[in-house]
C-alpha cells in the first residue's frame, strides 16, 4: 500500500505502524504520529495503517 513517511511517499507491505516503521528502518527512541495523532510506542504493534496514511517519526535531539 502507498503511505507517506516523514513527507516522502513510500510503498509498504506492513499492516501496522510498527511494521511500517521497521520497513523504513526507523528504529530506536522515536516519537510517532499517525495522521497527526500521537501514537505511544506500546501501541505501535497494534495500530493499523491504511492506504494514504501519513506517518511522522521524530528522534529526540539534545542541544543547548
Amino acid at each position: 500500500m502507498r503511505i507517506t513517511i516523514n513527507g516522502a511517499p513510500r510503498d509498504v507491505v506492513a499492516t501496522t505502524l510498527a511494521g511500517a516503521l521497521a520497513e523504513a528502518e526507523l528504529t530506536g527512541r522515536i516519537a510517532t504520529a499517525l495522521n497527526g495523532s500521537f501514537v505511544p510506542a506500546a501501541l505501535r504493534g497494534t495500530t493499523p495503517i491504511r492506504e494514504g496514511d501519513t506517518i511522522e517519526a521524530l528522534s529526540p535531539m539534545q542541544g543547548g
